[in-house]
């Protein structure tokens, strides 16, 4: 161009020498950072640890009731990470509310679940009235609808602030608002330290640590006892033991009781009932395997377990039974995926929680890249009962050809819901009539999720199929996590498969094309009265078989079923 001035190249490199009076993006204010390190603390010497990113922001997220840009902006500057780092993590939790700085927080936000159980007992005329009586009326309490909140049992369940309502109804809820009852319940009334030990707790953990019962004892007794994890791979345990143990140190241990699939409430239950039981089963799985440090990822739904879990830390750590591992308690923050073992690893380093590629598989590369043992709660809860009656006393129970003994999360359609420890291979006919006291007044059996939201669904008929590892899948249905949901005659297999699609759909990560996408056009198609079978049949082979992990993989079965078993409810008889 004729007019343009000409800049030479010397000229260039000056000006970039020259040092900004500015840096470029958004700076964090003086004020701003005062008021994150009040709340997290001075910097250490070495820096503030990033995988402790999610728990600084519970702290401010808790605090100021939201995540404001300004204080994102500060913790980014203190933990020497990008503002677009801090900011991708945030926004990856449904439990962090991000605002703008000039956004009001709500004062309250109450929590209704509208999962499978709760759908049932009315939760969704339940979330119309609470927003129409609280939420429109300038009060600054805010309403909305979430996933499982672990308390099927009790359904509807919500939540207001951190305070878990059980059977909740407008007024208990409203009330509690009024009060501003936000904080945790009172705590369940759980065995402490004191009585624990009365009865011979952590003598085990101590003849293991101290070598009085060796390693391979322990790992043979967990193999001949067919104990499997609980959480809904089902991969045997002593097997896992074996695995991590032969691999090179620093080995680390992460605890999972991230119990997110609908229906499931079997962890909370034991864990509110005997803390000191699971904590002497970490003891004694960290011995064997050779583990220097336990994480604990626990769901932030559980707040009364959470601080009842914190305080019998802080008794084990007081009264030690022997040398401990460092374990460390971690928060989540309200995403289904993070009960995926790769992806809860991610979330435990302060990352979003998207399940890694595999292999490697953990037990070689997992948390901070070292070899992992994964486990679920209720697997480690065992491990004492295991050790003192031995694997035939375990074994020795079950029913059809079965072994061991399962805990049934029982939600729904029936008089006694709850957590039942019954026999390995029992069928749904048998839980329900020995167990649950039969069906709810007025209701007879129509179908059920065996597996919770990705277990699929079975019509009637097959009420006599044992329940169990490898015994659904013939029927195109797995056992998962045990968590066992009813319908009866008034319900319908297709808004109970549209429910968990649309729970599959806004709990996927994003990460993978066929489960994000998937998923959401599955709900749409699933929407329609008559189905297009033969779309959804195509979509549910590819979300099989191209979704990254276990999310997007199951998440067609129920599609199939309502397909299989009930095509008259869909126009595809």
């Amino acid at each position: 161009m004729a007019n343009a001035t000409h800049i030479g190249l010397d000229q260039v490199r000056q000006q970039l020498r020259q040092p900004r009076s500015q840096l470029k993006g958004r700076q964090a204010t003086g004020e701003a950072r005062a008021e994150v390190r009040a709340l997290i603390g001075e910097p250490p010497t070495n820096g503030h640890r990033r995988d402790l990113l999610i728990e600084h922001l519970h702290v401010l997220n808790d605090h100021f009731q939201g995540l404001f840009e300004r204080h994102i902006v500060a913790l980014a500057t203190e933990m020497r990470l990008s503002v677009v780092e801090v900011f991708e993590v945030a926004s990856f939790y449904h439990h962090f509310e991000i605002l703008k700085d000039d956004q009001a927080a709500p004062r309250i936000t109450v929590r209704v679940c509208d999962s499978l159980s709760c759908s049932l007992a009315g939760s969704d005329s339940l979330l119309r009235q609470l927003q129409k009586d609280l939420q429109n009326n300038g009060s600054g309490v805010k309403v909305v609808p979430v996933p499982c909140l672990g308390r099927c049992e009790q359904a509807p369940a919500a939540q207001v602030g951190q305070q878990a309502v059980a059977h909740a109804t407008v007024e208990g809820v409203t009330q509690r608002v009024a009060q501003n009852q936000t904080a945790p319940n009172a705590l369940p009334d759980a065995i402490g330290m004191d009585a624990y030990l009365q009865v011979g707790g952590y003598q085990l953990a101590k003849q293991v640590a101290s070598g009085e019962r060796e390693a391979e004892s322990v790992i043979q007794v967990l193999e001949s006892s067919g104990l499997r994890g609980l959480g809904g791979a089902g991969f045997p345990a002593g097997r896992k033991w074996r695995i991590v143990r032969s691999q090179p140190g620093p080995r680390l241990m992460a605890v999972n009781i991230d119990e997110g699939e609908p229906g499931t409430f079997k962890d909370r239950t034991c864990l509110e009932a005997d803390p000191h039981r699971f904590l002497e089963g970490v003891l004694i799985a960290a011995s064997v395997v050779g583990c220097e440090a336990v994480y604990i990822y626990l769901r932030d739904e559980y707040h009364e377990a959470r601080v009842l879990l914190t305080q019998a830390l802080a008794q084990l750590q007081a009264n030690a039974p022997c040398a401990l591992p460092r374990i460390e308690l971690r928060r989540g923050a309200g995403a289904y995926i993070c009960g995926e073992e790769s992806a809860m690893i991610e979330s435990i380093e302060g990352k979003r929680g998207e399940p890694r590629l595999r292999p490697p598989y953990i037990a070689e590369v997992g948390l901070f890249g070292r070899p992992t043992l994964e486990h679920n709660f209720e697997t480690l809860y065992w491990i004492r009962e295991l050790l003192e009656q031995g694997a035939d006393s375990y074994s020795s129970h079950g029913r059809h050809g079965r072994q061991g003994l399962r805990r049934f999360s029982v939600s729904g359609r029936v008089k006694l819901p709850g957590v039942k420890l019954a026999p390995a291979g029992i069928t749904l006919r048998e839980l329900l009539d020995e167990y649950c006291g039969g069906m709810a007044e007025g209701h007879t059996l129509y179908a059920y999720l065996p597996g919770g939201a990705s277990g699929g669904i079975l019509p009637e008929r097959l009420a006599d199929v044992p329940l169990d590892f490898d015994t659904l899948q013939p029927h195109g249905c797995f056992i998962g996590s045990a968590a066992v949901m009813v319908l009866s005659q008034h319900d319908s297999a297709r808004e109970a498969a549209l429910n968990v699609m649309r729970f599959f759909a806004h709990e996927s990560c994003g990460q993978c094309t066929p489960c994000r996408v998937g998923t959401d056009k599955a709900a749409q198609l699933m929407s329609d009265t008559v189905w297009d079978a033969d779309t959804l049949q195509d979509l549910a082979q590819v979300m099989g078989d191209a979704s990254i992990c276990g999310l997007g993989q199951a998440a067609p079965n129920p599609i199939r079923c309502v397909l299989q078993y009930f095509p008259h409810e869909v126009g595809a008889a």
